[in-house]
């Protein structure tokens, strides 16, 4: 754990409505990144470039694919083509380096730790939850929740899916004591705080908007701020930049017994 906490969040699949959500982290002076595919084969449209450059101003962007695929139903050569031409173009894009990658759904195998790296990004995101720490592997980097009303069940789910699960204990316990989600995300949030520990949201602006959480989003990212000053909040670069030293050639770091990066998940358990 580290010596002070430390608020992160993460924006996935590019959607235009992000841009709302940028505007009230805008508002609340919290940092983020934005996960962003060029397109999106599920069918949601994504932004504009010069709405992407405009977003890239304010936070990180990161890459989530050239076209929202998940790795684990590809062959090797699709799945790498997803992983470089995302970066290249969305590089191509932003005038800048993209150095973070988030897999789209959570869904991915081991083998694909290395094509992220050998494409050279410094970090990816998975979907895997409950957690107060930046975790031990670059490569899979986990979250503590999803901003949206999970039912417990879904939690469970995602424990059993997604390994580590000694690490996430004291979140899981945490989070099954609140039986209102947004409490929960709360209590997550205080948690992490009191243990100077990592507390990372992430969403889609598009549920957002189909549940009308808006004004709860909002409100939730005011207690962020309230809770974690300016020093404590980060980019998803940022928190990997400060956690992780690894030499640039080095292969990605090996699985523990408990961690099954991949393994097929319900649809509801990563949305």
């Amino acid at each position: 754990m580290s010596t002070r906490p430390c608020l992160t969040i993460s924006v996935d699949d590019g959607h235009p409505l992000d841009l709302r959500v940028a505007a009230l982290l805008e508002r609340h002076g919290l940092r983020a990144t934005f996960y962003l595919p060029m397109s999106n084969d599920e069918g949601p449209p994504v932004m504009q470039p010069a709405q992407m450059r405009a977003l890239a101003q304010q936070f990180e962007i990161g890459s989530h694919t050239r076209s929202h695929r998940f790795l684990a139903t590809l062959d090797d050569a699709a799945a790498r083509a997803q992983v470089v031409d995302g970066k290249r173009m969305l590089e191509d894009c932003l005038g800048q380096p993209v150095h973070g990658f988030c897999y789209p759904g959570g869904h991915y195998r081991r083998r694909h730790l290395a094509m992220v790296r050998d494409a050279g990004f410094r970090y990816a995101r998975t979907t895997q939850n409950l957690r107060i720490d930046a975790g031990s592997r670059p490569f899979e980097m986990p979250t503590t929740l999803q901003f949206y009303p999970h039912p417990r069940s879904v939690l469970a789910r995602n424990l059993l899916s997604r390994g580590d699960r000694l690490a996430r204990l004291p979140g899981l316990v945490t989070a099954m004591s609140a039986g209102d989600w947004l409490e929960r995300v709360h209590r997550l949030l205080l948690l992490a705080a009191e243990r100077n520990g990592v507390f990372h949201l992430w969403l889609h602006s598009l549920d957002i908007d189909r549940l009308d959480l808006w004004h709860a989003l909002s409100r939730f990212l005011a207690r962020a701020a309230a809770c974690m000053p300016p020093q404590a909040r980060a980019t998803n670069g940022e928190l990997a930049a400060g956690m992780f030293s690894r030499a640039p050639d080095a292969p990605p770091p090996a699985a523990t017994a408990d961690s099954r990066p991949g393994r097929p998940q319900t649809r509801d358990a990563a949305r």
